[in-house]
């Protein structure tokens, strides 16, 4: 606020003095304490807890595509690195406005106030962040609105069509994940109102994406090949160091979370690493139990089971406390990854079971563990109020079942007006040709893209795949 327009205001709160009404002894300090003022350490901090979270999308990339086999490695990490792009572009033009401008219909969506963002300055908005600029708000909110739908292709890596993914990835941002995070942290948004809580996204993110990646995998059915052919994941070194980004970025995930530099945040952030850390060794120790050997692959999803399940609780919680739901989650998580095949399912990569499952039980866990004051925050059951643990329970369940009917929804929708799986044939040579035109590797002469059937000989396949630019000679 300009000093001009502080005197405005001054003589405003004055004339009420002069009517009889409460006046400030000070009006021109009232009118500055009335409006929220910008503060550079906490703009600062927002800011590069912002890109942080944006690293994390190609982290995923890294993370997801060291887990298939080496034809489908570009087209994994693409999933995940155009939503950079695509749900960007929809965050600003409306997607902003549906999860957080205000309320239209009881607590259920946003309305149409900040599209294009529109009304979305530099001043702060003091129902989100009250010293922050808006425009950094919705910026840190984007990286959030990008990587929960990202973490979605991870349960049908190796068989939808590119065109698909971007059909049904706009749907699902507009139609699931905007409502949800409206409900969830918008001031009137319906969850909130219960009086549930989610500091960094267990139910807006890996709830939702994680039902809906169950979703996914039951309407398109299992990989062409699975339980026959090899499908282990082809490069372990890189979803290793896609982990230490995802860990990293998560840093600003949690911590960014507070939306100021303050007490909360430094809670956020050691809780974010003692439940990263406890998990870690839990997963570790529960793999050496049941295989005899720790895995790479098997600490490296405990580390993101750990983070999963505190981003929910990370400013809720005591550092103990972080460290009683990373070491208690794997052994959820692990069970449920386990429970994959004898139900039948095909989740490529374990979105529902670490993702899913493990954002249940993160939100779930602050109703027992949440301590008041932390964060503004209610007590949970073991510091005496079970009224939280009602509220988290309910919340789950409708985020859950809203995710999985709409999602089903998209499903259907998509599939009828372009198709989801590619063909078998397509599959077969990979998505890297046949729905970019790329690979990810030189092959060596004499050596041909894993998973071709023995009658298609590889120069047949891959002209049939490549562009005249990409094409060998075989």
């Amino acid at each position: 606020m300009t000093k001009g327009q502080r005197a405005v205001v001054a003589g405003a709160l004055s004339a009420l003095g002069l009517l009889g009404l409460p006046a400030w002894a000070n009006a021109e300090e009232a009118a500055s304490a009335a409006v929220p003022e910008i503060n550079g350490a906490d703009t600062a901090f927002v800011m590069v807890s912002a890109a942080l979270v944006m690293l994390m999308t190609p982290g995923l990339g890294l993370f997801y595509g060291g887990m298939v086999r080496r034809k489908n490695v570009l087209a994994t990490f693409q999933q995940s690195f155009v939503l950079l792009g695509v749900v960007a572009l929809q965050w600003v033009l409306f997607g902003y406005s549906l999860a957080f401008s205000p309320d239209v219909y009881h607590g259920l969506i946003g309305g149409l106030d900040y599209v294009g963002l529109n009304n979305v300055g530099f001043a702060p908005n003091a129902d989100y962040a009250a010293t922050i600029p808006h425009q950094l708000f919705m910026v840190f909110q984007l990286m959030f609105a990008v990587i929960t739908p990202a973490l979605i292709s991870g349960a049908f890596a190796e068989r939808m069509k590119f065109s698909a993914y971007i059909l049904f990835t706009l749907l699902w941002a507009t139609f699931v994940y905007d409502p949800v995070c409206h409900w969830v942290w918008s001031p009137n948004g319906w969850i909130k109102g219960l009086g549930a809580l989610d500091f960094a996204g267990g139910l807006v993110v890996h709830i939702i994406s994680g039902i809906a990646a169950l979703c996914c995998v039951l309407v398109m059915g299992k990989r062409k090949g699975l339980g026959n052919e090899d499908m282990h994941p082809h490069n372990l070194t890189m979803t290793a160091i896609g982990t230490g980004i995802l860990w990293f970025g998560w840093f600003g995930f949690n911590a960014g979370s507070a939306l100021a530099a303050n007490a909360s945040a430094v809670a956020a952030f050691v809780n974010t690493n003692t439940a990263a850390a406890a998990a870690t060794v839990s997963w570790s120790l529960i793999e050496y139990l049941h295989k005899g050997k720790a895995t790479v692959l098997g600490t490296c999803t405990g580390a993101v089971a750990g983070l999963v399940a505190i981003t929910p609780a990370a400013g809720f919680v005591t550092p103990l406390g972080a460290l009683i739901i990373g070491l208690l989650v794997c052994g959820v998580c692990y069970s449920a990854i386990l429970l994959k095949s004898k139900l039948g399912y095909d989740d490529s990569l374990d979105v529902f079971g670490v993702h899913g499952v493990g954002g249940i039980f993160g939100a779930v866990a602050i109703g027992f563990l949440a301590k008041a004051g932390i964060s503004a925050n209610p007590a949970g059951l073991f510091y005496g109020n079970a009224s939280l643990l009602t509220a988290q329970v309910l919340s789950v369940a409708a985020a859950a079942t809203y995710s999985f009917i709409v999602t089903f929804g998209i499903l259907k929708l998509v599939d009828a007006l372009v198709g989801l799986r590619v063909t078998e044939e397509e599959e077969e040579i990979g998505l890297d040709l046949t729905q970019h035109g790329e690979r990810g590797y030189i092959m060596g002469a004499g050596e041909f893209l894993g998973g071709l059937p023995d009658q298609v000989h590889p120069a047949v396949a891959i002209k049939k795949a490549v562009p005249v630019e990409y094409s060998v000679t075989v």
